[in-house]
């Protein structure tokens, strides 16, 4: 994957970064030898790599500002950092730039029972908002499967979203606002705690902008009431092709479970060796809840078992306590994981109409032969949210290539089914060049007009979403104007 080059003039500025950045930061808030930064040289797309120039750890939105006003004055480019959980290579750092991570900023800021909102420092992990109101029986709907780890701030970044936002939606669905600071230094506030705002959506355009606009400190998010019982149950079939007939059926019927999760046999076996589950060894495995009354989970359960039961399941099991129940989610939250212990892999993150899941994984499994690469397969199957996992040697040497152009062909089938590049991961690195066949000339310059406006130096996130030499150009030309 190809980075910009370094530019000579900026590495020559570390000395003076590191004197302007100590006298607005804490000493230890500002790491620059070799040796640590390295901790920082890629995020969860880890077959990339590069050492920044600075780290940079704020507390304080005012801290922001500071950092961002010197990086602007000096012509540094700043990479925003939340966990480092992105799989798309959103946080991968160029050699002369800054990044500019947000863990240490973690504080909740005010809870509104009443009002069923909490704001927060974007820093803070994505499963501590439910671990703060849940005594109060609330949670926080969005739940991604790295939810333990990742910050607030990249589910922004990526408008992230995970098993349950088939019926509660992704990051947009519960951003009520946001504190963001400009590449200068100007603070803005976009929402807040109401259900809409007048004028421009400019809410709307920063959730799932990947860092391209501006850095997100503060975050105003809607939590809800937890349901009153909730139950998954297995369904387990003979083959890819036909699980995904029946998350169309489902679909298709009009109910609307919680979450709808699909497994096949490699990631199957996987999870159950790590998690214990006692999932059911089939080619393909269902992981279906649905929430709300007894009597409410004992009918939508009846509907989606007759379904089910069309297609000849090898086994349909709900679970029987909440023991069993959380087991199930622990393998499936796991997965990732899991498979990591046994393979390299690259995890994609393709987005098609539940209707083409059965061709889609059809034609997966024909391109797998033809690349001779191996593809475990596990996604929010309700939503059409795929998540190919391509399982590659790392040490054997054209390996990553062929992984490369296997995953690029199965984003390209997702965009020719009438999907498209990304559901939750963002671009990144992963996708920027793959961004032309989604989109058209136009409209990519479009997009790029928005970062015009934003980030005019184009110094906010490099190298990221859109094709490298479009946004080389357009970084160059601005320095030229200089």
């Amino acid at each position: 994957m190809q980075m910009p080059e370094p530019n000579p003039t900026i590495l020559s500025l570390k000395p003076r970064l590191v004197t302007r950045l100590t006298s607005v930061l804490p000493k230890d808030a500002v790491i620059h030898e070799i040796s640590e930064t390295r901790a920082y040289e890629c995020d969860a797309l880890s077959a990339y790599r590069c050492p920044p120039l600075i780290v940079v750890l704020p507390s304080t939105t005012r801290e922001v500002s500071d950092i961002l006003k010197i990086c602007y004055e000096e012509g540094v480019p700043v990479v925003p950092r939340g966990s480092g959980t992105s799989l798309a290579g959103g946080a991968l750092p160029t050699a002369d730039c800054v990044i500019l991570g947000v863990a240490r900023m973690n504080e909740i800021i005010e809870v509104d029972y009443d009002n069923r909102i909490i704001r927060v420092q974007t820093g803070r992990t994505n499963l501590s908002i439910t671990g703060a109101v849940e005594d109060e029986d609330f949670f926080y709907a969005p739940d991604p499967s790295s939810q333990l780890a990742c910050a607030i701030a990249g589910n922004i970044a990526m408008n992230s979203g995970g098993a349950h936002c088939l019926k509660y939606g992704v990051t947009t669905n519960n951003l009520l606002g946001v504190t963001m600071v400009q590449m200068d230094g100007t603070i803005v506030e976009l929402g807040g705690a109401h259900l809409d705002s007048g004028g421009y959506d400019l809410l709307g355009l920063i959730c799932g902008s990947e860092g391209q606009l501006g850095v997100v400190t503060e975050a105003t998010l809607r939590i809800l009431r937890k349901p009153e019982g909730a139950r998954p149950v297995l369904m387990g079939y003979e083959s890819n092709e036909v699980a995904g007939e029946v998350v169309s059926d489902i679909i298709k019927a009009g109910v609307l479970p919680v979450a709808i999760e699909f497994m096949d046999r490699p990631c199957i076996e996987a999870c159950e060796a790590f998690a214990k589950a006692g999932y059911p060894i089939c080619d393909a495995l269902l992981i279906i809840e649905v929430e709300g009354s007894e009597e409410e989970i004992d009918m939508q359960l009846g509907l989606i078992k007759q379904i089910a039961a069309k297609h000849d399941p090898i086994e349909i099991r709900e679970a029987a306590d909440a023991d069993e129940a959380s087991r199930i989610w622990l393998g499936r939250k796991s997965a990732f994981g899991a498979m990591g212990q046994i393979n390299d892999y690259m995890c994609l993150d393709g987005t098609i109409p539940v209707s083409s899941l059965p061709y889609v994984l059809r034609r997966i499994g024909e391109m797998s032969k033809n690349y001779g690469l191996n593809v475990a397969n596990v996604f929010h199957a309700g939503d059409g949210n795929m998540h190919p996992l391509i399982l590659f040697d790392a040490n054997k040497p054209g390996d990553l290539e062929t992984c490369e152009a296997f995953g690029a062909d199965i984003l390209k089938l997702c965009v020719e089914v009438g999907g498209c590049l990304t559901g939750e991961h963002g671009v990144g690195i992963e996708k920027r060049d793959l961004m032309s066949h989604q989109y058209t000339r136009d409209d990519i310059e479009a997009q790029m007009a928005v970062k015009d406006v934003f980030d005019p130096n184009w110094l906010l996130n490099p190298a990221k979403v859109f094709p490298l030499e479009d946004s080389e150009s357009r970084r160059m030309h601005t320095m030229a104007a200089e």
